[in-house]
């Protein structure tokens, strides 16, 4: 009988060894020292634990996404330093992708092993066997997805495994052209999706649908189409050991095609839509956007007249919401007890709350949000809108032309912008409600980020919000860590359908006009995709009316350039401090060398709250321990040094 071993992958596996079959199972502690493959698969509880098993590297794949979240030109964690300014190399600093490629390969593994053995389990039903191997699948490509938007082509594995009694040479595999592992996944998510159901009981949540193996295609090719890996003459030296190029040279506008079809097949399953909460009708109207004739009486999705921008978007991260009720979630990492959502509360909580006080807004985030009117920043300075001097009084809220959502106290350039913000954005001067603290003083606490206050700067140490401006997306109401207290669990995003929308968007998008393309979808059937300015609005305008922003105009759907760019601008707001979608995004439209080479800037932390001086702080400043660096190398994350001892047929990225 064939022992577990003979399918252990090759050397690329960061630090996996050969030497015996014990060695293999103690990565899979569920099995016995000798269990053969046949034993293993030959009961139900064996095999569902194996499954069980098979999950937990996507958890730990998401707990290494977080290191990315705060690596760009949004968001900022005080002891980032090394990675934000591009110090790391193939041999120092790169603990990222060494967990990266062990974890990535670990999933793969384990998923290609039960897709291989499942059939050997007689306790199962054919339903059964083909759900756990649809499964197994989406597993598989989500960690290939994982590795490639960070090291390019890497080793595509065989799907049968690799024999151990194969030469170290012959066990280590050389990276495959980007264009052959995304068909192989392509074609694989599609297999995943006939074969998943549409829905999930409660219990099984974590567990993909169909509707998620169709997401994770849809978004894998997105970035096979996104200029980085379409037509990239900047990686013409990403080669194999035979000189081999594997990025395409050559532009192919299709691939677009496919992405916007694999966004449409999501769209067809009719299981999904946006969040929304109806709003209370108690909410003062300063509360609500202001007038729009054209949007704030009629209902959603033509308008936001049944809708409450801030509660809606708001609840989506918080915990309000339970997953399995969310209409928007197609898909979730998340563990019992948040994960890494309630790590980021931590990790955002001021430390007078009894949180780490690290994360950082940079002003260019800031000033990304509208204003409430749809107006950006720089419009709204031409016309008078924003304001920058002077601060809230406690009536300014209550007067017409007031200041909704801020407390006194607070600089009038965080006042009248979109809903978003608000429920993002931890300016200086914030309430935290922190509700369920047993003790009074620890709620509804207004916290300033000034010098020589707790939770600002104090001497030479900075461990607060480095940009004076922090971050509380995921935080509720409720969370608290200090007595009494507890926090709200939460369900990450993984999957949801404003990124489908947006993909669908910016797909059709970079399609030529009057050009047709005809698709083959997962279920054989053709889906027809056109650059139609109706369609792109259909997709985003639903995305604007929930945030309680006005619609894109005509003019903006008809024009290609105009499109990208409020494409981009939406994702950067919708997206904020999710699944490192801003530090990839820069990357996959090869933005990164303009957009991460700007200084990093935010509030002036060195200023203290004094009366004379305190409108200083909110100048925008270079946040100087934080220097921003990026060259065209850094557009792939480098394989380790150990990794390429290990595997003779692994080659680097360039410049590494």
């Amino acid at each position: 009988m064939k022992k577990i071993s003979m399918l252990i992958m090759p050397a690329l596996m960061a630090g996996m060894a050969f030497t015996s079959c014990s060695d293999y199972l103690d990565v899979d502690k569920y099995f016995y020292d000798q269990m053969t493959l046949d034993s293993a698969f030959s009961k139900r509880q064996y095999v569902e634990g194996w499954l069980a098993n098979a999950f937990e590297p996507i958890d730990q794949l998401a707990e290494s996404d977080g290191i990315t979240r705060f690596l760009s030109d949004d968001i900022v964690k005080y002891d980032g330093h090394d990675l934000q300014n591009g110090n790391y190399s193939a041999s120092t600093n790169n603990d990222r992708s060494k967990e990266l490629l062990y974890k990535g390969y670990e999933c793969i593994r384990k998923a290609s092993t039960l897709i291989n053995n499942v059939d050997r389990c007689s306790e199962l039903t054919s339903s059964e066997k083909e759900d756990m191997k649809g499964q197994m699948r989406f597993v598989r490509a989500y960690a290939y997805w994982a590795l490639l938007r960070h090291f390019g082509p890497v080793p595509l594995v065989p799907e049968e495994g690799m024999d151990v009694s194969l030469s170290y040479e012959k066990l280590s595999l050389p990276r495959v052209p980007i264009d052959e592992t995304v068909n192989f996944l392509d074609n694989d998510l599609k297999i995943a999706a006939r074969s998943l159901p549409l829905r999930r009981t409660v219990n099984n949540m974590g567990h993909p649908t169909r509707g998620a193996a169709l997401a994770l295609r849809a978004r894998l090719l997105l970035w096979a189409a996104s200029p980085l890996m379409n037509g990239n003459k900047d990686l013409f030296n990403v080669k194999d050991k035979q000189g081999k190029q594997l990025v395409p040279q050559e532009y192919d506008e299709a691939k677009w095609a496919k992405a916007a079809a694999a966004a449409k097949e999501v769209m067809n399953l009719g299981m999904y839509s946006l969040y929304t909460i109806e709003p209370d009708p108690t909410t003062p109207d300063y509360e609500r956007p202001p007038y729009n004739a054209e949007y704030s009486d009629k209902k959603f999705p033509d308008g936001w007249a049944d809708v409450d921008p801030y509660l809606s978007y708001k609840s989506i991260f918080d915990g309000t919401i339970q997953g399995s009720k969310n209409p928007e979630l197609i898909f979730t990492r998340t563990k019992a007890g948040g994960g890494q959502t309630n790590y980021w509360v931590k990790e955002s909580m001021p430390r007078t709350l009894s949180g780490n006080n690290s994360i950082g807004v940079s002003q260019k985030q800031v000033d990304a949000y509208l204003m409430d009117n749809g107006q950006t920043v720089a419009e709204a300075k031409q016309s008078g809108y924003y304001r920058e001097d002077e601060f809230t009084t406690s009536a300014s809220a209550l007067n017409e032309g007031g200041a909704p959502f801020l407390p006194a106290g607070v600089s009038w350039q965080y006042a009248h912008r979109e809903p978003r913000f608000y429920a993002s954005i931890a300016y200086c001067g914030s309430i935290w409600k922190c509700s369920s603290a047993s003790e009074k003083g620890y709620r509804n606490q207004q916290i300033f980020y000034y010098r020589d206050l707790n939770d600002g700067k104090q001497g030479f140490k900075e461990d607060c919000p480095l940009t004076g401006i922090g971050f509380k997306k995921f935080v509720n109401d409720e969370d608290a860590y200090t007595t009494g207290g507890y926090i709200i669990e939460k369900t990450e995003p993984t999957f949801r359908y404003a990124e489908i929308l947006c993909i669908y968007a910016e797909a059709l998008n970079e399609l030529t006009s009057g050009k047709e393309y005809s698709i083959e979808g997962y279920n054989n059937e053709p889906v027809v995709v056109k650059r139609d300015a109706a369609e792109m609005r259909a997709a985003m305008k639903p995305i604007r009316m929930r945030a309680g922003v006005p619609d894109f105009s005509d003019m903006t759907y008809n024009d290609s350039e105009l499109m990208r760019a409020a494409i981009k601008h939406e994702r950067q707001v919708e997206f904020v401090g999710e699944n490192s979608f801003r530090y990839y995004d820069l990357r996959r439209w090869k933005d990164a060398l303009i957009e991460e080479n700007q200084p990093f800037m935010g509030c002036n932390i060195n200023i203290s709250n004094d009366e004379s001086r305190v409108q200083q702080f909110y100048r925008p400043t270079v946040v100087a321990s934080m220097p921003k660096v990026f060259i065209q190398k850094m557009y792939l994350w480098p394989f380790t040094t150990d990794e390429l001892k290990r595997n003779v047929n692994l080659t680097q990225n360039p410049g590494w």
